[in-house]
């Protein structure tokens, strides 16, 4: 575990907080670098304790709009050996630290990773080269005790139910967050991610355990829920 972690990255200073994951999908006239600064900075305004954010640019804009907000950061890359795409490699890893990230967040499950780069090699890295604190995003109780022993700082349930182990779980991931709660080190931040959909529900899972919930479609994600109430009143009309 890293030794040092600053204060603001704390269990208290993220007590029951509320993340905004701030990111548009590929195409989207949302995917413009200041259009997603505003929104960060309109849910860092409106009560958010941290954000989301994906891609070096995007998290180089929000950290100049918003210069004291407190940013986990990610890089979405796909390669074609690997279904590993959440901040894949040792080059994502630099990039999006060195870009303003205040926690890098990478796929922290058992899975094999683009040109065979081990997991534990690159927590080894971030702390030894960068000093970067990193989330793990992780799909079972397994992987998440797995990063927290590597030296993750934060795990979050990211990938339950996104994985081809967990493919058959829908999130939240509620039965999830108690073991990882009472098997996780003290010391490190339990963070639910991934369908959290109302403020009731990221009420129940801080209740199941979690220090943070992290909230993207539900609050940013304007082409998914625009095009979810076209398809359902238009099947509607159909009868």
């Amino acid at each position: 575990m890293l030794s040092s972690l600053p204060a603001r990255l704390s269990r208290a200073s993220l007590a029951n907080g509320l993340i905004v994951s701030v990111q548009a999908p590929e195409g989207s006239p949302l995917r413009d670098p200041a259009v997603i600064a505003a929104m960060a900075a309109a849910s860092l305004a409106n009560g958010a304790v941290a954000v989301r954010l994906e891609s070096p640019e995007h998290i180089g804009a929000v950290r100049r709009r918003c210069p004291s907000a407190l940013i986990i950061g990610l890089w979405k890359r796909s390669f074609a050996d690997s279904v590993v795409y959440i901040t894949p490699g040792w080059q994502e890893i630099q990039a999006v630290w060195a870009a303003g990230a205040d926690v890098v967040a990478i796929d922290a499950t058992e899975r094999h990773r683009p040109e065979g780069q081990r997991l534990e090699e690159l927590v080894a890295r971030a702390a030894s080269e960068l000093g970067a604190p990193l989330m793990a995003d992780i799909d079972s109780l397994a992987n998440g005790l797995r990063a927290a022993e590597l030296g993750f700082a934060w795990v979050g349930t990211t990938l339950f139910g996104y994985t081809e182990a967990t493919a058959c779980f829908k999130p939240p991931a509620w039965d999830l967050l108690g073991p990882l709660r009472a098997q996780l080190p003290g010391d490190t931040l339990l963070i639910c991610e991934g369908g959290i959909a109302t403020g009731e529900q990221a009420s129940q899972a801080l209740g199941a355990g979690a220090d943070a919930v992290v909230v993207g479609t539900a609050i940013t994600g304007v082409d998914l829920q625009v095009a979810a109430y076209a398809r359902i009143m238009a099947a509607a009309a159909a009868g």
